[in-house]
């Protein structure tokens, strides 16, 4: 794709969009000191409005969305999201209010609904998780991980205790490990069995450091889309040594309106809501983790906390003596929480139990028409997602590429890192029977191309407006920026 240089013509200009200039006011050159000042006038591009228009607007066709393409990435729940929450978020009253506003004791009258959509966001998110409050402050799913770890280091420390150690599954959700070691703890593996975390394996790591345990962060449905099965007798040894257990919400697609997880024993979870519960997942933002927790944490929440007086109004605790602080500013993400609540409250809770169906439906129906294509390493009932492998003699880059080529965004590859050549695809509750078999026919003709023309593969993408790098090359000689000679 050309830059908007290349559309410079000497002399060009935007008629209607001039300036006025007030040749007696002061110059912005005037008040600056000399050596800040621009020793040559900027280079810049020489377009009329249309060119301009034009050429923006052919970078916007080239960005790929939800709203135009089917995007089945793994573990990142890249599904449509409904209008209606857009519209609610962008009304007046809370897209135009301060944050400020809250916190001045004269001026809350003013942010009561925005204190009671947080408040009553957090009862639905309870209702859903099991679990007894929440906080809105963490930014993202590794924030809402990072202050969920920062917890359970709070709880030891009120205990007396220095817990030194973070178990974590080798099919957890791929931030835990840096989540705990940015938190201080040093992180221990706990190999799978048959895909699942293996309870012996849990004992063992608990009997090798009895003393320095602080919990086991755990993703369930996990990261090849297995349920886990043995939790029971997870949850068991955890206890005998009063260490804590983390829920990674990021696919809890799968489990809504089915699983509470404070009912299942987790001590602490964040959930993904911008994948989840509505907010357009991707493009670096926004985001928001809100972080629950069960009884023996309420004490270590960050604050504000937002609470509701017996006359219905609405106020910010600022009183917790043993919280762990702020971790974001304000009250976090408040327009993600917003749309969170409308989606939540036009589906109800028969629907947000249907999401959980639906996408697990979804899931097993895509691993079904994709068996005997792909190599698929734990066929049998899946959750949200599945893990596949590229064929013998393929490779799931290639496939990736290939997919591009033929209008649809690739499944994660090569994560989880247990997994040879690893697919990961999750098509989410929103996706047709007909977008389904569209995809599955692609990479069966891709694979099928793999084998009777290899080369095909490893050229791909040909019909974008950026063909394959070298990947080597890409690495070792990185060109970062642009000769606009």
């Amino acid at each position: 794709m050309k830059t908007i240089f290349a559309e410079s013509v000497e002399g060009r200009r935007a008629a209607g969009y001039a300036v006025p200039v007030d040749e007696n006011a002061p110059k912005a050159a005037d008040m600056l000191p000399a050596d800040l000042l621009r020793k040559n006038p900027p280079r810049l591009p020489q377009c009329s409005e249309l060119d301009v228009v034009r050429h923006f607007t052919g970078l916007s066709k080239l960005n790929y969305s939800v709203d135009a393409n089917f995007y089945p990435l793994g573990s990142c729940t890249m599904k449509y999201n409904p209008k209606f929450s857009e519209y609610v978020c962008a009304l007046p009253g809370f897209a135009r209010l301060h944050p400020l506003l809250a916190q001045l004791p004269r001026t809350t009258v003013y942010t009561q609904g925005a204190l009671q959509c947080l408040y009553e966001a957090e009862q639905w998110l309870c209702e859903v998780t099991g679990m007894k409050a929440y906080t809105f402050q963490p930014m993202a799913g590794a924030n809402g991980e990072f202050t969920g770890v920062q917890l359970i280091a709070a709880y030891h420390k009120s205990k007396g205790r220095r817990r030194t150690k973070m178990l974590i599954p080798d099919s957890a959700h791929g931030t835990n490990p840096a989540s705990a070691a940015l938190a201080g703890f040093e992180t221990v593996n706990i190999e799978s069995r048959d895909g699942m975390v293996d309870p012996e394996a849990l004992a063992k790591a608990i009997a090798q450091y009895p003393d320095e345990v602080a919990g086991l962060m755990m993703t369930c449905p996990n990261t090849l889309g297995l349920m886990e099965t043995r939790l029971p007798a997870i949850v068991e040894e955890l206890r005998k040594i009063d260490a804590l257990l983390y829920y990674d919400g990021a696919n809890m697609n799968a489990i809504l309106g089915k699983m509470r997880v404070g009912d299942a024993g987790f001590d602490v979870v964040h959930l993904n809501v911008h994948k989840t519960l509505s907010t357009p997942h991707g493009g670096g933002g926004p985001g928001s983790g809100p972080v629950g927790v069960g009884e023996r944490l309420l004490p270590f929440l960050p604050t504000p906390r937002v609470r509701r007086r017996e006359d219905g109004t609405y106020w910010l605790d600022e009183d917790l003596p043993q919280t762990i602080g702020k971790i974001g500013p304000f009250y976090g993400s408040f327009a993600v929480v917003v749309r969170a609540l409308a989606y939540m409250m036009r589906l109800g809770g028969e629907g947000l139990s249907r999401v959980g169906e639906y996408a697990t439906l979804n899931a097993n129906y895509l691993k079904k028409r994709l068996e005997g294509v792909l190599d698929i390493p734990y066929s049998r009932i899946c959750a949200h997602e599945f893990v596949a492998s590229a064929p013998e003699g393929l490779r799931a880059l290639d496939i990736a590429k290939a997919l591009l080529d033929r209008g649809f965004h690739a499944p994660t590859i090569y994560f989880p890192l247990i997994v040879h050549e690893c697919l990961m695809a999750e098509p989410t509750e929103t996706e047709s029977k007909q977008t389904l078999d569209a995809f599955a026919d692609a990479i069966r003709e891709i694979v099928e191309l793999g084998k009777s023309n290899p080369q095909a593969l490893l050229d791909a993408p040909v019909t974008l407006p950026v063909r394959r790098m070298d990947e080597t090359a890409a690495a070792r000689q990185m060109v970062l920026t642009e000769d606009m000679e």
